[in-house]
């Protein structure tokens, strides 16, 4: 089992400045913003041993396997955090659009689904509703905004343009960006409310390039390893390894749902995602919210050791960082967190490649290591 905290990173990578992210450190910053996190199960597996953050002492001994991770390649942002735990490392930095998007493009878009756009800027996604909703209210243009990464954002109220039409002109717009503008997802941001009041409802969806090269996720399914996505991981390697797809618009629905795949199934494996501690707080500055976020995942991973069953292995990490004390809003590029543990998994320190999750992973549910593909394994079973 896989769980991704998303945005939780630990400590600025080498090349941190050349992204605009020197110093960031997205749990230390946040356990300062909040006087230090409460995480005791988080903490006894070993995440104070990784990094100093505080209310999250080093554990005298820890019960997992520890330590901090680091991407092969460039990118920070979702869709290549995940791609780089399962092996597929992007050769190059996906585009991405400082001044927002060329007229050419936004001329595209318009022609290839029928609508027009306002915003066309890199911008928060909260204050995109509330400085252009009015707007999009009166002309019907759809609202398009991108970040630091390389994404593209269609917004839309549901009085203008329901979900499922939202939805339509999204696949329409990754059709268009592709080439030179193949940005690394088109996101569907709908939401309803009025002036002042604009708020988001559930109906996102992520519409990411394939993965550069074959993954772990590939392998496992040749291997014919059930693969579970719960949450966004399906639509983040575009469909491809994830042989069941289970929604969660938020970590709530991710977290049931994952309660009761390690309740039911008898093999395979389980990779979850936690958004909201990107999609709800680390975007927002909201440090409480991000506090309380840990707290239930803290909570949920005890249930969840508690339920391992012999041969079982679980293994916590995170896709990227997004630290609240940075300038900007939008993704920092970080180490992530391991945590791994199990019955009978000895405890103890490994830094290396996001790629080690994949690895260890197939190693442990298939016997080998899955060849051509980046990565070490950690630990095997037994």
């Amino acid at each position: 089992m896989i769980v991704t905290l998303d945005a939780c990173g630990v400590g600025a990578l080498p090349d941190a400045a050349e992204y605009g992210d020197a110093g960031a450190d997205t749990l230390a910053h946040l356990a300062d913003a909040v006087g230090g996190l409460d995480l005791p199960v988080l903490g006894a597996l070993g995440l104070g041993a990784i990094s100093a953050i505080a209310g999250v002492p080093p554990a005298a001994a820890p019960t997992g396997i520890h330590g901090r991770l680091a991407p092969l390649g460039p990118g920070k942002d979702s869709t290549t955090g995940h791609w780089e735990l399962m092996g597929a490392v992007p050769p190059a930095p996906m585009p991405t659009y400082p001044r927002g998007f060329p007229a050419e493009v936004v001329a595209d878009l318009e022609n290839a689904t029928g609508h027009t756009f306002c915003c066309n800027l890199p911008y928060n996604g909260v204050a995109a509703l509330e400085d252009f909703g009015a707007r999009h209210l009166r002309s019907g243009e759809l609202i398009l905004y991108t970040s630091q990464d390389s994404v593209l954002q269609l917004a839309a109220h549901d009085d203008v343009l329901d979900v499922t039409g939202l939805h339509e002109a999204c696949r329409t717009a990754r059709e268009v960006m592709c080439g030179i503008h193949a940005v690394g997802r088109v996101i569907a941001r709908p939401f309803t409310g009025e002036k002042g009041a604009f708020r988001r409802v559930p109906g996102r969806r992520d519409l990411a390039l394939e993965p550069p090269s074959r993954s772990i996720l590939d392998a496992l399914t040749d291997a014919r390893v059930p693969v579970h996505g719960v949450g966004k991981v399906r639509d983040l390697f575009a469909g491809r390894g994830v042989s069941e797809h289970h929604p969660a618009a938020g970590n709530a629905e991710a977290i049931a749902a994952t309660d009761a795949l390690l309740g039911s199934l008898e093999s395979g494996l389980i990779f979850t995602n936690l958004v909201d501690t990107d999609q709800l707080h680390s975007h927002r500055k909201d440090a409480e919210g991000f506090h309380a976020a840990l707290r239930a995942i803290d909570a949920a991973v005890g249930r969840w050791a508690g339920a391992l069953r012999e041969g079982d292995l679980m293994i916590l990490s995170a896709d990227h960082g997004c630290d609240i004390a940075s300038a900007h809003s939008d993704h920092t590029r970080e180490h992530v967190p391991l945590l791994a543990f199990g019955p009978g998994v000895a405890p103890g320190r490994h830094d290396g490649a996001m790629a080690d999750v994949g690895q260890t992973v197939h190693r442990w549910l298939t016997g080998a290591d899955a060849e051509g593909i980046p990565g070490a394994a950690f630990t095997s079973r037994a």
